[in-house]
């Protein structure tokens, strides 16, 4: 395929996306900023509007593509997808398997990314600073909400989606912890997924598409009058996060009349409960040494970001 139609560059960008968005706790928008394609993408969301549904079906395909970035979209959305559908069952056997290391790696992931979404900020002052303090207590407060039960009515799906690509797509908020939250992310991130239930997946699709396209224009409005606060605060929203990331925690088990609720012979988890590490041996070696990778991958996609 022509690069001038498909970009792998912003194919891999789209795929480390979607590969933290189906982390509880990791903001595929903070991939985003970090790679250097944030803006690019709120504004080409925006674009799709009454014009560009006029031009498509005039059938000026060419005009189409150029209004709305399509080129660019369709090479990170590719990636994107292809991330989520890939990696579904993978990070399910890893969070069975090895939770601590693969939180230990996210946690790193996000903590540097606090610094080089930051440091975007063209001028630190009193303003900045505000929006830097409450978006990180904005973040920490979502993380200590408890989570509501699974409930797969359509018109809860369709709201699910709504929330969840805003969350997706604001830098720190991360679209499958607020799934946790919605007491949907097993029924959607994974069993629906992984299975393929449009009856699920459509009316969340459906949502997901109509919040996306809204906030895309909030965004773009923020940005070009409020640049500097809006990334000071996406920024705050990256640290409040790490909360969530925190790689030593004990799950607790969501409960009916005080009896463990199981799902296909799984106990549900409700929430996870931070905790300090109980010994100083390899496996807390291994997490923090995982945690130091994270932040070099990070490190890397930055250096790889400003060279492409």
């Amino acid at each position: 395929m022509s690069h001038k139609y498909f970009n792998p560059i912003l194919f891999l960008k789209g795929m480390a996306m979607g590969a933290a968005n189906v982390i509880p706790g990791v903001s595929g928008g903070t991939l985003a900023l970090i790679t250097g394609i944030y803006e690019r993408l709120i504004n080409a969301i925006k674009s799709f509007d009454l014009t560009a549904l006029k031009l498509l079906l005039t059938f000026k395909w060419r005009v189409f593509a150029k209004h709305t970035d399509f080129y660019f979209i369709f090479s990170v959305g590719l990636g994107l997808l292809t991330a989520i559908l890939s990696l579904a069952k993978l990070f399910a056997f890893l969070f069975r398997v090895y939770p601590v290391y693969i939180w230990a790696y996210f946690f790193g992931l996000v903590l540097a990314s606090v610094y080089y979404v930051g440091k975007t900020v063209d001028k630190w002052n009193g303003i900045t600073c505000l929006s830097f303090i409450i978006g990180t207590m904005v973040a920490i407060a979502v993380t200590i909400l408890h989570p509501a039960v699974e409930n797969d009515n359509p018109w809860y799906l369709f709201l699910n989606g709504i929330i969840a690509i805003i969350s997706m797509i604001l830098p720190g908020l991360s679209g499958s912890f607020v799934l946790i939250l919605l007491g949907n992310y097993q029924l959607v991130a994974i069993e629906s997924i992984n299975n393929l239930n449009f009856k699920v997946l459509f009316p969340f699709a459906l949502g997901a598409a109509v919040g996306l396209v809204a906030f895309s224009h909030v965004l773009s409005w923020l940005f070009k009058r409020y640049r500097n606060q809006t990334i000071a605060l996406l920024t705050g929203f990256i640290l409040g996060s790490l909360n969530i990331l925190w790689p030593w925690k004990k799950a607790v088990y969501l409960r009916h009349h005080n009896q463990i609720v199981y799902k296909h012979g799984k106990a549900m988890v409700s929430y996870y409960e931070q905790i300090a590490p109980k010994h100083i041996d390899g496996p807390f070696l291994g997490a923090l040494a995982l945690i130091l990778l994270g932040i070099i991958s990070i490190v890397w996609i930055e250096k790889i970001s400003n060279k492409a």
